[in-house]
């Protein structure tokens, strides 16, 4: 059992690498920037591959009622704006920037549960949320590479992501599982970028995309698609088969791999300074994940 729970997080490591490194280089080298299309695509492939692999019997898929998919919109509105957003995003700010600045979604979290929700909270774990605030705002002003596009759809990104939790977590128990929920976003998604596509001028700009005809971009792009698919799909397996403790491990360990090699393989100029509240953030992130393996609430 110890095995199988080491391959699970390792896949799922390997899955967020090769996810991250491979979004980043359509996005950033080969500056693939037509959100509407990239993240459609990845959708689709998404929904294809989970289709089939309902089909062939390997995850199971729900019928939903009609008001278990009407409750669930929402949702998939935010899914469609947290895809979107953290497209936009990636293209212009570096991978650890990034990983950095959603981190701040833990914090929207925490700030819904200890206001709105008026769950008890200990004093360490709202230290932790003050330093990943602290760590994100303070970045901006030390980045020699500082963008304020990228920064501004990193915002609505990580808004998005700590709504979306948010929003999730209010709905359980649900009569969606996971597979289910995200069966229904990739739906929504191919369908609401689709439309979105024109009135963006995504749909006519991309034709004047110099890698258009190249087999790099069609396998990168191609690789994307099936790697975004095997995230999410090794994302559900962590949850399922590990305590909240163990996947928020991994899931730390997966961000400080990505952050390192993203450093040696894109071009990210890293000041003293911005690695220091990027150090910051991640010793904040060790002490929240110690939390879990304490049981603090």
């Amino acid at each position: 059992m110890c095995v199988r729970r080491s391959l699970v997080g390792l896949t799922f490591c390997t899955c967020y690498l090769a996810s991250y490194l491979t979004n980043k280089y359509v996005l950033s080298v080969l500056k693939f920037t037509y959100p509407t299309l990239f993240q459609g695509w990845q959708t689709l492939i998404g929904g294809l591959l989970l289709h089939v692999s309902w089909k062939l019997g390997w995850v199971e898929i729900n019928s939903s009622s009609r008001s278990h998919v009407l409750v669930w919109l929402p949702a998939s509105v935010l899914f469609v704006g947290m895809i979107y957003a953290g497209s936009r995003a990636l293209s212009r700010l570096a991978i650890p920037v990034f990983l950095t600045l959603c981190n701040v979604a833990e914090v929207i979290i925490c700030g819904y549960q200890k206001c709105f929700q008026k769950e008890k909270t200990s004093p360490a774990k709202i230290c932790s949320a003050f330093f990943l605030l602290a760590a994100a705002g303070c970045l901006p002003f030390n980045d020699s590479q500082f963008d304020p596009d990228g920064y501004f759809w990193a915002v609505i990104h990580l808004f998005c992501v700590g709504a979306y939790k948010i929003l999730r977590k209010s709905q359980k128990p649900s009569a969606l599982s996971d597979i289910d929920q995200q069966y229904l976003n990739y739906i929504f998604s191919v369908v609401l970028l689709a439309f979105a596509s024109h009135p963006t001028g995504d749909l006519f700009s991309v034709l004047d995309f110099p890698f258009l005809y190249f087999y790099r971009f069609h396998g990168s792009c191609c690789a994307s698609g099936f790697l975004g698919f095997f995230l999410v799909f090794s994302t559900v397996k962590l949850k399922s088969y590990l305590a909240p403790a163990q996947c928020a491990a991994w899931i730390f360990f997966a961000k400080i791999i990505t952050a390192g090699l993203s450093i040696l393989l894109f071009e990210a100029i890293l000041t003293s300074a911005t690695t220091g509240w990027e150090s910051m953030d991640a010793t904040a992130e060790v002490s929240a994940a110690w939390h879990v393996v304490l049981g603090w609430r």
